[in-house]
């Protein structure tokens, strides 16, 4: 029964997915159905999709760290994995606290590559997101780093790691979130289709649900509108046997 069907798909996305999403992850399974079809069963069974909210902000740019040239300006494309990475922090609420999620994604698939936890907004938690991307994806030299105007991003250890990996940094113009869209974006993913109204008792439990979103989830099975309906890896993989078979 297709309606049974529509179920499994948008539980197994914790309800996130919306119609577009659950009739593209069923048309990936061999399901024949159109979209409308879809939406109509969706309507008639009364699931929803999550809506998307807004949050806390986390950046502080009033400061006299080193400030980058913007070299995205808005550009958000890649034309190869670990040609151009981006990068932000947000905060997640815990009983115990907010815990700060940093994160680095590849704008090639829109890929996690990199992530941490911290109960500190600091330099310390941005470079354990940058040495996770850099253990996981050795990128080559001339990299491009995108970032806003944190103070951790400026800050002269930040500076000096991506100096030694030969990465360039970029960073959003003062005040203008659109400038880092696509980290936003995958921030507002997150907090919409998981952590928004999950109970955390502590730092630990949160590191725990993002490790299985983004790990079990996003990267591997979430299908991203920008690369086609398919998920970062699937999409990172396809591009690879073509290159091979070219």
């Amino acid at each position: 029964m297709l309606a049974v069907k529509v179920r499994a798909v948008h539980g197994n996305s914790n309800g996130a997915y919306g119609s577009p999403r659950v009739y593209k992850e069923l048309v990936h399974q061999g399901e024949i159905v159109s979209e409308k079809t879809i939406a109509k069963v969706m309507q008639i069974e009364g699931i929803v999709g999550r809506k998307k909210r807004r949050y806390k902000v986390t950046t502080d740019s009033r400061h006299t760290e080193c400030i980058a040239d913007n070299l995205l300006k808005r550009n958000f494309s890649a034309t190869s994995p670990n040609e151009v990475w981006v990068t932000d922090v947000t905060a997640i609420w815990s009983t115990t606290g907010w815990v700060y999620l940093a994160a680095m994604l590849d704008l090639y698939s829109r890929r996690i590559v990199g992530w941490a936890t911290s109960e500190s907004n600091d330099t310390d938690l941005a470079l354990a997101a940058l040495n996770c991307a850099i253990v996981q994806r050795r990128p080559s030299r001339g990299l491009i780093h995108h970032s806003d105007r944190g103070s951790p991003y400026g800050s002269t250890n930040y500076r000096k790691a991506l100096d030694a990996h030969g990465i360039i940094p970029s960073m959003s113009r003062s005040g203008d979130c659109w400038d880092n869209a696509v980290a936003e974006s995958f921030f507002s993913s997150i907090k919409t289709e998981r952590t928004e109204g999950t109970w955390y008792a502590n730092h630990a439990a949160v590191t725990r649900d993002v490790a299985d979103y983004i790990d079990r989830f996003y990267n591997p099975e979430r299908l991203h509108s920008t690369i086609g309906y398919v998920s970062p890896i699937e999409y990172e993989l396809a591009t690879a046997l073509d290159e091979e078979a070219a």
